[in-house]
Parts: C-alpha cells; structure tokens; sequence
C-alpha cells in the first residue's frame, strides 16, 4: 500500500500537473502541495480526496483481509476463557512490565521523563 504522499505526487504527475499548477486548482500554495506529497504527510480523508479529485482523478477503496497482524485464535479463545479478575490482573502486570521498560524507551527521567534528543 502506499503512503497517501508519494500516491498524491504520481495522481499529479500522471495528470500532467506541476504543484503550482494543482496548488491553484486547490486555492492553496504549491508549498503547501509539497507538505501534501512528503512521505510522512497523513491529511484528514476528505482533504485527499479533493486533492486526488483536483488531478483530474477520483478515488476507490476496496477492503480485503488483513494478512498483518497476523489473528492468534488460540490466543484470543485463551483469553476468553479467563474470569474478569484474571484479565485484570493479567492487565495490571502487564501495565507494570511496561513502565519498567519506559525509562529504557524513554531515556532518562523514568516514566514522567522526556525523551532523550
């Protein structure tokens, strides 16, 4: 799958289109295109639809199974299987593990700390 960015920049290029000229069809700036191109960009749904639709261009979404995470069914029906209680104290250990580990993520400063640059 492609990232929304690199997906706009080829709708664009397909169509013929430089920034300047899509950033005009959008009344927006063609910086503000670019920012829409990146590969980190993630704009809300609508505003990529209408930049998609703006290259002359329209958008399908199909849904299909999901291969990744993989479903352990064991593991679900296993966890199913506990009482109320024993999921909760599975949850609280669990939430323990992991702010024993933050200090290690997070750099130093422990849980509250900030993140090490």
């Amino acid at each position: 799958m492609m990232a929304p960015g690199p997906f706009l920049k080829r709708a664009r290029e397909a169509s013929g289109l430089t920034q300047a000229e899509l950033a005009r069809r959008l009344d927006t700036t063609q910086s503000a295109v670019a920012r829409l191109e990146s590969s980190d960009a993630n704009p809300r749904f609508e505003t990529f639809r209408h930049a998609v639709a703006a290259t002359g261009n329209a958008m399908q979404i199909e849904l299909e199974p999901s291969t990744y995470p993989p479903l352990d069914e064991t593991m679900l029906v296993s966890n199913l299987r506990k009482t109320a209680a024993e999921r909760l104290r599975y949850f609280a250990a669990a939430y323990n593990d992991l702010r024993q580990l933050a200090p290690t993520v997070r750099g130093t400063g422990g849980p509250q700390g900030q993140a090490s640059r």
